[in-house]
């Protein structure tokens, strides 16, 4: 494979591109064989079989059997060696702390949740955080020592120019000066912390229905409404963090919300986030409303009345459809996005055909068109994205063979 460039052609660097270019594949595409490797890469077989004894020697491959079955004389088959290494993932919210912890070819091997009820928590910050990954460890089978990162989602984000926590002042404890400082001196790991939204984007993007997509926004409703921006293949995290808070974005139909981060609401969120749904099935006469936390009543009256054809509920659809077409209007007048992905439970619930009365509401609010499409990662996305955002570090890390 040809160098980069302005990278230097040295036997060196051609090695370890190809030792990634290896590395890659057989993370796509499982056990391979020698002779596969030398077709997908371009290299011979004599330099194929080098390369996998040299990855071999290094603990970053391991030998998994023949190609027994298949046309011809059986092949070794070779695989990612699953404990190189290990990163895990962290998802915040005020009720819990949900973690996991992967192996360095994806698959989850431990989780762990941690409750965190009450406004004052019981125990400190950096407390609850090692709990809930050390619970991930355990389950693992591992020591905190063999995690090679962490990432961690919360709700807003922290801001890069003063390392504080921003538009999340419902998550009680995580706003000290000091916390990054005392979450990095207490574990032995390198540690991230991403919006929880974005996080999302990512498991979409390298999982789900953004993949080969390098402009979406992912619009989430959940316990909150957010929004994830990619751009050119990156995400947009704005100059404090907060890209994507649109819960605060004034929109027709609600009144405005002055100092919305005191109040941690705005328009948007008014309109069509999870809270908004028990309310306006009431209005609309809609019998059978739930009761319990908005979030999971929110969820359970999208899905009954996805199944409506006609009635209260299916006027409760079309009626949440506009106001969620009503706050997209502005972001995709803005952006001009080639897909936006439907996310968190209360618009995944209304499957295709919320997502047919949304499309063609924002088809009538905005002059630009992008495809609309249901997320596809729907078990712990936050936690996935965190995950796969650990692992892509880890992997560029484990992987560079050149040093």
């Amino acid at each position: 494979m040809a160098g980069t460039a302005g990278t230097p052609g040295t036997p060196r660097v051609l090695r370890a591109m190809n030792d990634r270019a290896a590395l890659d594949l057989l993370l796509e595409h499982g056990p391979l064989s020698r002779t596969r490797i030398g077709k997908l890469t371009g290299l011979s077989k004599p330099t194929a079989s080098q390369l996998l004894a040299r990855l071999e020697a290094a603990g970053l491959v391991r030998a998994t059997g023949t190609s027994e079955g298949r046309p011809g004389p059986n092949a070794q088959l070779y695989a990612i060696n699953p404990t190189a290494a290990y990163a895990a993932g962290l998802d915040v919210t005020p009720h819990r702390i949900r973690a996991a912890v992967a192996d360095i070819t994806g698959r989850t091997v431990g989780e762990y949740e941690l409750p965190t009820p009450g406004r004052r928590p019981a125990h400190p910050v950096v407390r609850q955080v090692t709990d809930a990954l050390d619970g991930a460890v355990k389950a693992a089978g591992l020591a905190r020592s063999d995690v090679h990162r962490l990432v961690i989602g919360t709700p807003g984000a922290f801001d890069p120019n003063t390392g504080r926590l921003r538009y999340a002042s419902h998550l009680p404890g995580w706003h000290s000066p000091a916390l990054l400082e005392d979450l990095a001196a207490a574990l032995p790991m390198p540690v991230e912390y991403e919006n929880d939204v974005n996080l999302v984007a990512i498991a979409e993007q390298r999982l789900g229905a953004a993949r080969g997509h390098a402009d979406f926004v992912l619009l989430w409703n959940q316990e909150g409404l957010g929004a994830a921006l990619v751009l050119g293949g990156r995400l947009h995290r704005g100059w404090t963090g907060g890209a994507g808070e649109v819960g605060f974005l004034p929109v027709p139909g609600t009144p405005l919300v002055r100092q919305v981060t005191k109040a941690n609401s705005g328009g948007y969120q008014e309109l069509a986030g999870s809270q908004a749904l028990p309310k306006l099935a009431r209005e609309l006469g809609v019998e059978d409303v739930p009761p319990g936390p908005y979030t999971e009543a929110a969820t359970t009256l999208v899905a009954r009345a996805a199944d409506h054809a006609s009635g209260p509920h299916r006027e409760l659809l079309q009626t949440y459809a506009t106001r969620l077409a009503t706050g997209l209007a502005s972001l995709v007048s803005v952006l001009d996005p080639e897909l936006v992905v439907l996310s968190g439970s209360a618009l995944t619930a209304g499957g295709e055909v919320l997502r047919a009365l949304v499309q063609a509401e924002l088809e009538e609010l905005a002059a630009a068109r992008p495809r609309l499409v249901v997320g596809d990662v729907h078990e712990h996305p936050v936690l996935r994205g965190a995950l796969e955002s650990a692992l892509a570090a880890t992997r560029d890390e484990v992987f560079d063979t050149s040093r």
